[in-house]
């Protein structure tokens, strides 16, 4: 299924270099001027690190470059998925791109530790059907299977922070 919408996915600490971009296929594509924009490089320094990656073979161009054509442009413009991103983003040497790897760290972090990550704009995006299915799954889990009291604390503890996300505490019951 294709979805594509346009989203913010990053914001440096001062709420500045905010960047939209296309999100479809389940992942996302820059440019290399947007790419140069979210860690403040010239764009020359983008066009190399894309290039030496490529070269190197961490990433595989065809799977990670798409040309599409943009309003204002006779000819189409390459576009890198999010691995290309990040692959440059953990070569560029600025505070920006710093601010990026810190940023792209500690989400990657929360989300092994705590099994699951939540993007707070986009859910607000799609409302509550995600949240719903989620509990709909935590039903089916515990009917399933007899759980250990660890496993059911940390069922409650993720419905527990969907709720505190979601700001629904105090907005009445919700039958689990």
């Amino acid at each position: 299924m294709k979805k594509s919408s346009e989203i913010v996915i990053y914001k440096n600490q001062n709420g500045e270099n905010q960047i939209d971009v296309r999100l479809e296929n389940e992942t996302i594509w820059l440019t290399q001027e947007q790419i140069s924009s979210l860690f403040e490089v010239d764009r020359t320094v983008i066009t190399k690190h894309l290039k030496n990656i490529f070269a190197s073979q961490e990433l595989d161009e065809k799977s990670n470059v798409q040309k599409m054509h943009i309003a204002g442009s006779d000819k189409p413009v390459k576009f890198y998925n999010l691995d290309g991103i990040i692959s440059v983003g953990y070569r560029v040497n600025s505070k920006h791109a710093t601010a990026f790897r810190i940023w792209a760290t500690s989400t990657l972090k929360d989300h092994l530790v705590k099994g699951f990550t939540v993007n707070q704009k986009r859910l607000g995006e799609i409302g509550l059907t995600e949240f719903e299915e989620t509990i709909a799954l935590v039903k089916k889990v515990i009917h399933s299977k007899q759980l250990e009291n660890t496993e059911a604390q940390d069922l409650l503890d993720i419905i527990a922070s969907y709720i505190v996300i979601l700001g629904l505490k105090g907005r009445g019951s919700h039958e689990f």
